[in-house]
This record gives C-alpha cells, structure tokens and sequence, in this order.
C-alpha cells in the first residue's frame, strides 16, 4: 500500500490562486514526505482558470485537471472529484487559504495511524461578518436538533475519507440533491473529528451567492431529515383535536350557555371564515412540504447525472 493521498482542489473563477495554493500545497507535503498526487476540478469556470490548470498539469506529473460541463456548485463537483481519485485516502479543499494547508498533514497522519475511516475537521472559531456567523450558527444547529445526524455547532469545513468509503461513495450513492457531507454521515464509520482554526479568505468576494446557499440549505435539510412530514401528521393531529374541542364548546354555549354569562354571541360566520383560513393556509403548507419531497423523488427517476465531465483531447476521462 503507497498511502497515497488525493488531493481535491475545487476551482471556480480560481485564476492564478491555482498557483499558489499547488505551490503551497507541494512545499507542505513534501516537506512531510506526503506521497500525494492533487486533481484540480473546475466548476465551470469562464474565465480562464482550467487553462491554468490544464498549465499545471503539464509541468506537474502528480496534477491532473478537470472541467465540468457547467457550475454545478461545490457538493456536486466533490462527487465528480471522488470519481476520479486514484490516492488511498482524499482530502478536500478550495482554493480561498482558509483551510491551513498544515491540516492536510494532520488529518494524513491521523488516518495513517489511527485508521480512521471518515475524519471531518470542523472549526472552533468563524472569522465571518455577524450575520453570516450567526446565520450558520443558525442552521447547523437547527439541523442538527431534527437531524439524525450531530454537526459541530461552528460547521465543518473538509474532511479525509479512505479508499474503503471512497468506493463506496463512487458506487452506491446518486449526487443529486444531496452533499457528500450528509452521505458520509449517514455511512457511519465511526467518524473522528478533528478541531482546527480557520483562516481569512484571500478570496474578495465570496462566491456562494444567496441562491446557491438556499439551494444547499434545502438539500442538507431535506436529505437528512423526515421532521418535515412527520411534523404534517402532528400538527394535522393536533389541529383535528383542536378543531374538535372548538365545535364542542361553541356548541354548549350555543345550546346550553347563558349569552349573559359569557358576554359574547355566537355567530356562525365568524367561526367559519376563522377555520377555513386557518386550515387552508395548514393544507398550502402541508402540500409544500410534501412537495418538496415528490421532488426529489422525481429527480431521482429521471437518474439524470449529477455532474458531467468533459472529454480532455486525447483522453477518456468522461464520467457522469
């Protein structure tokens, strides 16, 4: 066994940052005497950055590139990446310097002595804006109260997986609304976690636009949880016997009650207009949660790819 590691390097509108972080990354393993070989996937970019790493590439035996055939965002273009690894463990990371590149160097002598299969480092402390901080801090701790799943409240960032749940990934699991940050959760495996502080960006202007982190939200959700529709039965049981309980007592006022005493007239159309909207407005929620799922279901039949690789001239290295 070489104990080679992959290297993900996800690229999108990268540019010359690909030098750098291959730079970096080289000096750091090298220096720990990491055998290692790192595959750049670019998220269709359009803007010269697979050229850049079609560049490296050529002046680097141990780097090989990638271009999907459109952007298809991070989750998707790691499932292309685990595709086509070729390393005994793989490791995760963007081109933005906040992952220290000694992280990969721990996780590796980690996985090498431990055998761990799954380790995740998540982050102690988040340099982000407070909205955004408190936004994140937010979700993964909703997440994580309907979830079957636990995620450390601050996220995670990266991971190593084996070669073992690798395989597995590459062979049993459809990338479409889903991330492989749930997938591996939901493996098992006994993940370890690993605590590290992360880096500021040395990326401007983040490129996780609000529709792409709705998009994810609702997949992370919607993946690991069955809260919603179980909620629909609870709160549809719950109403039912509230409605009941209504109909019980109007009727004893209006058959038995003394007007006197309770100081108000039951009228008909008052109750009425209040239940039908209350439970209109319960069945358009029901429906849209429901849906939500058909959805999903409905993208899963039509077993379309979740990601496409281009063809590279002179190679068969197209995979979906």
């Amino acid at each position: 066994m070489s104990n080679k590691l992959s290297v993900i390097l996800l690229s999108y509108k990268s540019g010359n940052r690909l030098i750098n972080v291959r730079n970096q990354l080289h000096e750091v393993l090298n220096a720990a005497s990491v055998p290692y070989e790192l595959v750049i996937i670019d998220d269709g970019s359009l803007d010269g950055s697979f050229q850049i790493a079609e560049e490296l590439e050529k002046k680097h035996d141990n780097v090989r590139a990638y271009e999907l055939s459109r952007n298809y965002t991070s989750h998707y273009a790691l499932f292309a990446g685990f595709s086509v690894i070729n390393g005994d463990c793989a490791i995760v990371i963007a081109d933005d310097d906040q992952q220290p590149y000694q992280l990969l160097v721990d996780l590796y002598n980690e996985w090498k002595t431990k055998g761990s299969k799954i380790i995740f480092s998540y982050r102690t402390e988040r340099d982000d804006p407070w909205l955004t901080k408190q936004m994140a801090l937010m979700f993964y701790r909703v997440v994580s109260s309907i979830s079957d799943f636990k995620y450390p409240a601050k996220g995670i960032d990266t991971y190593l997986v084996d070669r073992e749940v690798i395989d597995i990934l590459n062979k049993d699991i459809h990338p479409i609304n889903t991330t492989t940050f749930t997938e591996l959760l939901r493996l098992g495996f006994n993940p370890t976690y690993f605590p590290y502080v992360r880096g500021k960006s040395t990326v401007s202007k983040s490129r996780w636009t609000f529709k792409k982190k709705v998009k994810l939200a609702k997949d992370w959700f919607f993946s690991t949880s069955s809260f919603p529709i179980k909620l629909i039965s609870f709160t549809g049981l719950a109403v039912s016997l509230f409605a009941f309980a209504l109909i019980v007592f109007y009727g004893y006022i209006k058959i038995f009650g003394n007007p006197d005493y309770w100081k108000f007239e039951v009228k008909g159309w008052v109750s009425i207009i209040i239940l039908i909207s209350f439970f209109s407005g319960l069945i358009l929620l029901s429906l849209g949660i429901i849906a939500e799922y058909i959805f999903r279901i409905y993208e899963e039949v039509k077993n379309r790819p979740g990601y496409i690789i281009k063809k590279k001239e002179n190679k068969n290295d197209s995979n979906s």
